[in-house]
């Protein structure tokens, strides 16, 4: 692709927060229900106090046009998203964003640079945390920005020192070394996340099972549009409800219980009380974040030993 610029973070929130320091009070975000709760928490608990409003949608096709303001000024989207690992069309959405002036941001954590290329699709800005794949090994702390616009570069670099928000020289050497295993370390995610997502949607005890690789995933058309491969991620909901999600994540072994993701060791998450406990219950509920659902970051170990601790597990 064309020549890019990358900026880097003390944390993906430090990169997320450089983003929303382009924005002054009056300005207004529209950004996808389905978010990271930590880009929630600063959106409601910070944003909102400088001025700045938020409004949360599913932004279909059709319903851009009820949540744009005349102040609306960034588009926020995950995609994968956290937790529910639904697929936003990035060229199409970035294309009525770009009718009304502005500006597109995508947060390609969950798909890495290997997966998806955000820019090619249309995004004025890609942001990631790269404490999770980039980096890959669950010993660094980062976050990055990447845009092709020099004036918009020029901008964060600027929102980056003068914030204070830079990164630390230990987390960039290990983060730099991280990145030479990127492309090997995504194929085998890849492989182990669709094998298990396959096994795992037969299971009798899983009532829900959510990966963009399933030909039934409602986004897998546009997943397999936009994405290389699909990904790491996969999220299930188990009989149960909350007791049972809680019981399946202590039972695995080989899955510890973790916030983090991406990194060469799996790892299990329960959003309800963990990752997505700062959002509001009830915006919670109405995305999907159900107390009964469960997060794994599959690793990169034997495929067969990461099946076998998950069936022992759902018992």
């Amino acid at each position: 692709g064309e020549p890019a610029h990358g900026i880097a973070f003390g944390s993906g929130m430090a990169a997320i927060s450089a983003i929303t320091q382009l924005l002054k009070a009056g300005d207004h975000i529209l950004a996808a229900s389905d978010l990271y709760g930590g880009t929630g928490r600063l959106f409601d608990d910070v944003l909102s106090r400088f001025g700045v409003e938020t409004t949360y949608s599913f932004l279909g096709e059709g319903n851009l046009e009820e949540c744009a303001r005349d102040e609306t000024r960034l588009l926020w989207i995950e995609t994968p998203s956290n937790p529910l690992l639904h697929i936003h069309g990035i060229e199409a959405l970035a294309e009525k964003a770009h009718e009304r002036g502005w500006l597109v941001v995508v947060d390609n954590t969950f798909a890495s640079p290997l997966l998806q290329r955000p820019l090619e699709l249309g995004a004025d800005i890609v942001v990631h945390s790269t404490t999770k794949y980039i980096s890959g090994h669950s010993d660094v702390i980062g976050g990055c920005i990447v845009v092709r616009d020099d004036d918009l570069a020029e901008r964060l670099a600027f929102l980056q020192n003068t914030i204070g928000a830079v990164p630390g020289p230990l987390d960039c050497f290990l983060t730099l070394r991280g990145i030479r295993t990127l492309a090997l370390r995504m194929e085998r995610h890849c492989d182990n996340a669709e094998l298990l997502a396959e096994r795992l949607a037969e299971h009798p005890a899983v009532t829900r099972l959510l990966y963009p690789g399933l030909s039934d995933h409602p986004g897998h058309e546009v997943a397999a549009r936009q994405m290389r491969r699909y990904g790491g991620m996969i999220s299930l909901e188990v009989e149960g409800g909350e007791d049972g999600a809680r019981r399946f994540a202590a039972a695995s072994r080989l899955f510890p219980i973790a916030e983090s993701l991406g990194s060469v060791s799996s790892m299990i998450n329960h959003p309800w009380s963990m990752t997505h406990a700062a959002t509001p219950e009830e915006r919670r509920l109405e995305v999907g974040v159900t107390p009964g659902l469960v997060r794994l970051s599959v690793g990169i170990e034997d495929a067969v030993d990461l099946w076998n601790d998950l069936e022992r597990a759902l018992g």
